[in-house]
């Protein structure tokens, strides 16, 4: 393709002027402390993570391909979130709504939960790095850079959807940075894994999952879909080396691991409120977290969001009294008990079938294509 056709497909948008309000910062800097390890024994390393490695490989790739950027999308309502599920519904604010302005209210409502979607998935980025850089074993960092290339390609595609598909973007969420910036502070190699792999991912692949089976548009489905598949070995990789290293902890190293996960949960609880578009509508901040917490659907959705995290951090040895006591008091203790490795295995599943269906459709249509021609051809 030459340049002349590129810069027409392509045209450079800033993403600047996309913003509802613009970052405080554009460039954030995150002090690093911790050391870079290198690892000289060059072993067999562990089955499970050089299978993991493997697995990370085979399944490379590329989101200009596999994800079918020709279907359109309705900026005024991207998921088809029903009126039920809107934070306003059912209140004097939705009531004086005209349909116009619900379908703005949509868009700024999905524009949100993609832009955290997307900052987050710069974040995964920078921890999987951070891993390579500091993980002491040699395949741990085999598997993580794997996964670096994962994030930044999410990256990649949750910022074309933003761009070229509904043409807004929010800044990061407050209590997601502080998490975010807690992880990268931290000197502790394993620190990343779970403030990164356990719980933003986590939580994110609880949130995905929620919209990819709600949404009734094809576009999302696949985006969500697709990434998924990736983030189900994500986690699995933070289970696998956080569980062997942790059986190797004290009692008080492990309490402070568990702090960490209790701070963070109440963080990633609060994120998800969207309290930043209603104040966009003209509601009070006050009035907007009220709203929020008032909502049925978000009830709902925040103990879903749990169901990823819960078990994984039972499952990798942090399970104190006061770690269960603050799941108690989210209303998600009893998520302790679910089973994360079938949740993953279906994440995988659900990719590979909407892969089958996609290409089982474009060989009937390039059958039906071909057949026309021929009978074309007869006929004249």
């Amino acid at each position: 393709m030459d340049d002349d056709v590129r810069e027409a497909k392509e045209p450079h948008v800033s993403t600047h002027d996309l913003y509802v309000t613009g970052p405080r910062e554009p460039l954030w800097q995150v002090p690093a402390s911790g050391a870079a390890r290198f690892n000289w024994d060059y072993d067999d390393g562990r089955d499970r993570l050089l299978a993991l490695y493997q697995k990370g490989k085979d399944k490379q790739w590329d989101g200009a391909k596999r994800i079918d950027w020709d279907l359109e999308v309705d900026p005024y309502d991207p998921l088809g979130t029903p009126d039920e599920a809107m934070t306003l519904y059912g209140t004097s604010y939705w009531d004086k709504m005209t349909d116009r302005d619900k379908g703005d209210l949509r868009r700024h409502y999905t524009s949100w939960q993609f832009s955290q979607f997307l900052h987050g998935e710069q974040g995964a980025m920078v921890c999987a790095a951070r891993i390579v850089e500091s993980v002491p074993d040699l395949d741990a960092k085999f598997y993580s850079a794997t996964q670096t290339m994962d994030e930044a390609r999410h990256a990649e595609i949750y910022a074309r959807f933003l761009h070229t598909k509904l043409g807004m973007l929010y800044p990061i969420n407050d209590n997601l940075q502080s998490l975010l910036g807690d992880t990268l502070r931290d000197s502790r190699w394993d620190m990343p894994y779970l403030g990164m792999q356990v719980l933003i991912e986590g939580l994110a692949l609880a949130a995905f999952g929620m919209i990819r089976d709600t949404t009734t548009k094809p576009l999302p489905k696949q985006i969500l879909a697709y990434v998924m598949q990736d983030e189900a070995r994500h986690v699995a990789f933070g289970r696998m080396a956080l569980r062997d290293y942790y059986t190797q902890l004290s009692d008080a190293e492990l309490r402070d691991r568990e702090e960490f996960v209790i701070e963070g949960c109440y963080l990633m609880r609060d994120r998800l409120r969207g309290v930043e578009v209603l104040e966009n509508f003209g509601i009070p901040k006050k009035e907007a977290e009220q709203l929020s917490e008032e909502s049925e659907f978000l009830h709902l959705f925040r103990k879903l969001l749990f169901s990823r995290i819960v078990p994984c951090v039972k499952d990798i040895g942090l399970w104190g009294e006061r770690l269960q006591k603050a799941y108690v008091d989210m209303g998600v203790f009893d998520l302790g008990d679910s089973n994360l490795d079938l949740l993953m295995t279906q994440d995988e599943e659900i990719a590979e079938q909407l892969d089958r269906e996609r290409f089982e459709a474009e060989e009937t249509a390039r059958v039906a294509e071909v057949e026309g021609a021929i009978e074309e051809g007869a006929s004249s």
